[in-house]
C-alpha cells in the first residue's frame, strides 16, 4: 500500500506517522512563567545533532489557536527541562495531558515531586532517571498548527548508577508505540 500524504488530513497524518516512528520517547517538558511550573508531556521530539547538542520538539497549538504554554514559556524564558518518563511515573504523564489554564501548575495540581538541580533552569521531575537542561536555539515556520522548536542541550542529569565508565546509559524510560506506552527492554 502506498499512502499519498496530500490526500490524508492532519489528524490521520499524525496517527500514521506517530504509529510508524516507534518507539518515541515520552517526556515532560518543564517550563516556568511567573512562578507557575508547567509540565507538559511530549512524544514528538528527537535529537538532531551532537555538536552542537540539539534536539527538536514539535509543539502544537491549543484548541483556541493560541500557543501552548510550553511554547509561550520557552519563547519568553529561553529555558526548558526535559524529564524522561519511566514505569514509576507514567500515571503522572497521563494526568499532565489534561488541558489546564496557564495559571494552573500540573506540578501542584497532581502533586508531582520536583527537585532543583541546575540553577537558572526549571526544576526536574524528581522520579525521572534523566533530565536534559536546555536553552532555546531556534524555531521554524511551517504551515499548519505546529511549531518546531530547536533546543540546545546544556546540561544533563543522570542517576549515578545509570551510566558506566564508557558512557553507556541504562535507563528504564518508556516510549510511545501508537496510542500505547511501552517499556524499553534489553534483547
Amino acid at each position: 500500500m502506498i499512502l499519498d500524504y496530500k490526500d490524508i488530513d492532519d489528524l490521520n497524518r499524525y496517527k500514521i506517522m506517530s504509529g510508524t516512528v516507534i518507539p518515541r520517547p515520552i517526556a515532560w517538558i518543564v517550563t516556568e512563567d511567573e512562578g507557575v511550573l508547567n509540565a507538559a508531556p511530549f512524544s514528538y521530539f528527537i535529537p538532531i545533532s551532537s555538536n552542537p547538542a540539539l534536539l527538536i520538539v514539535a509543539i502544537g497549538k491549543k484548541d483556541d489557536g493560541s500557543p501552548k504554554d510550553s511554547l509561550a514559556n520557552i519563547l519568553k524564558t529561553k529555558r526548558a527541562t526535559i524529564c524522561f518518563a519511566n514505569k514509576e511515573n507514567v500515571e503522572y504523564v497521563q494526568k499532565c495531558a489534561t488541558p489546564l489554564g496557564k495559571e494552573v501548575s500540573e506540578i501542584e495540581k497532581f502533586e508531582i515531586e520536583v527537585k532543583n538541580v541546575m540553577e537558572g533552569f526549571p526544576p526536574m521531575i524528581a522520579s525521572s532517571q534523566s533530565a536534559l537542561f536546555c536553552e532555546y536555539y531556534d524555531t521554524y515556520k511551517i504551515p499548519g498548527d505546529t511549531t518546531p522548536v530547536v533546543l540546545e542541550l546544556k546540561y544533563q542529569f543522570i542517576e549515578d548508577d545509570r551510566i558506566n565508565e564508557r558512557n553507556h546509559i541504562n535507563l528504564e524510560n518508556i516510549g510511545r508505540c501508537g496510542v500505547t506506552f511501552k517499556a524499553l527492554v534489553d534483547l
